[in-house]
């Protein structure tokens, strides 16, 4: 087997002492409980999912499932921190909850390294990507970003409705993360077919799965292949070309590398853009305070990453033990709910209330822990820079259709459908 082909295999397929229940078992379906029996994959969960969190974290902090295997929420923020900085009893190599586990031997590096990658390794997989997105190096992408928008909000003109989360909110991540690493700007269709078969396709059955992430590959590895050949000034030529612990990475680490920045570079910020946009149509006070006072809008993104963080990431617990109350088991996942984190009200004031104007908000929407988001720059650039022009271009909108909203399911949370009246 090839160091591709093993490395597809590893990422996507479980061994068969690993897998739940049998390859095609489902593990969607009406809760019961959810403090006993959650499900993220639920339409309700996806629809709203604050008050069902509010209502466990009253009654019961850290609720748990038999689904997936065996798997805990817990939903105030101390220990949601407290596992995400925990990396001696919780590993990473798995950060997606699903119908299999991937094998034991995949750690400390994982699928997607630095984001499934256990320590001692995560630290140097993380170091390598440090600087394509500091600070300065995202400041050069936000006139071309900026460029993007307007040319987005051009194609809208003389639209009474438009879909703001396909239209505009889904293009600008795709275009930036694209071009950082190098691949064809039309590719974005293919991108997005992938994104939705990694984050919203957990319950298919473990071999379409396989299926799925060996197209993804694929794709990858030809991109890897045309860069080898013909070495440019970009994202995959820098990991082509880096080494580590004085050897070239493998094929299977820059390949997961770059997935990780398509998957997660691209849904995170897509949904904060969309989740952003309908909260201002259907808070008019706060949409046309930001207009009147656009100087507001860093401190008002900080807000909606907040009250609307669309990021969930999962553990696998190491070995048994007894947790903060609860008897966990090897290899049970823990789901971090950083939404959930981030409206408990032990550690902000009035956390369901949004307040465009919050001034302390120590939030978790880019993580806690040795996985906090490498790309925060980059995200909070391309959050503020879509928000600014589409508040300059587009002054007035409103909800279309409220009922007609609709929000991914699974661990990136966002619009899919925004129906935005403008004018």
């Amino acid at each position: 087997m090839s160091v591709d082909e093993r490395f597809v295999k590893n990422f996507a397929e479980p061994g068969d002492d690993e897998v739940v229940g049998t390859r095609s078992e489902i593990v969607t379906g009406p809760v019961s409980d959810w403090a006993t029996d959650f499900s993220h994959l639920e339409p309700e969960w996806a629809a709203d999912p604050y008050p069902i969190q509010d209502d466990l974290r009253r009654r019961c902090p850290i609720a748990h499932t038999d689904r997936f295997g065996g798997g805990w929420l817990p939903t105030r923020y101390e220990d949601v921190a407290a596992v995400a900085y925990d990396t001696e009893r919780f590993s990473s190599r798995s950060i997606i909850m699903s119908n299999f586990r991937p094998p034991r031997e995949s750690a400390p590096v994982g699928g997607t390294p630095p984001i499934s990658s256990d320590p001692p390794f995560h630290h140097d997989a993380r170091k390598l990507l440090l600087p394509a997105f500091t600070k300065t190096a995202v400041a050069r992408r936000e006139e071309s970003t900026r460029a993007l928008c307007h040319e987005l909000i051009d194609g809208l003109e003389g639209q009474d409705v438009v879909d703001a989360a396909r239209d505009y909110a889904q293009h600008i991540p795709m275009r930036v993360i694209a071009d950082m690493l190098g691949f064809p700007p039309e590719d974005g269709p293919r991108c997005r077919e992938f994104i939705e078969n990694a984050l919203e396709g957990v319950n298919l059955p473990p071999e379409q799965r396989t299926a799925n992430m060996g197209r993804l590959f694929d794709y990858l590895l030809d991109q890897i292949r045309d860069h080898v050949e013909h070495p440019r000034d970009d994202l995959t030529t820098y990991l082509v070309e880096a080494e580590l612990y004085g050897h070239k990475l493998e094929a299977g680490h820059v390949a997961g590398t770059i997935a990780l920045l398509l998957i997660a570079g691209i849904d995170t910020t897509w949904s904060a853009i969309g989740a952003s946009l309908w909260h201002l149509a259907k808070t008019p006070a706060d949409r046309e305070r930001l207009v009147a006072e656009p100087a507001l809008l860093p401190t008002a993104m900080e807000e909606f990453l907040r009250a609307y963080a669309p990021v969930t990431m999962a553990r696998l617990v190491k070995d048994d033990m007894h947790w903060n109350g609860v008897d966990m088991k090897a290899d049970d996942w823990v789901l971090l709910s950083f939404p959930a984190a981030n409206r408990d009200p032990a550690h902000f004031d009035h956390p369901a209330d949004v307040r465009i104007d919050r001034e302390v908000n120590r939030h978790a929407a880019f993580g806690l822990g040795i996985h906090r988001c490498v790309g925060s720059h980059l995200a909070r650039m391309e959050l503020r820079t879509a928000l600014d022009v589409w508040l300059q271009r587009i002054p007035t909108f409103t909800l279309a259709d409220p009922d007609a909203v609709t929000w991914a399911t699974g661990q990136v949370r966002g619009p899919r459908t925004l129906p935005l009246r403008i004018g």
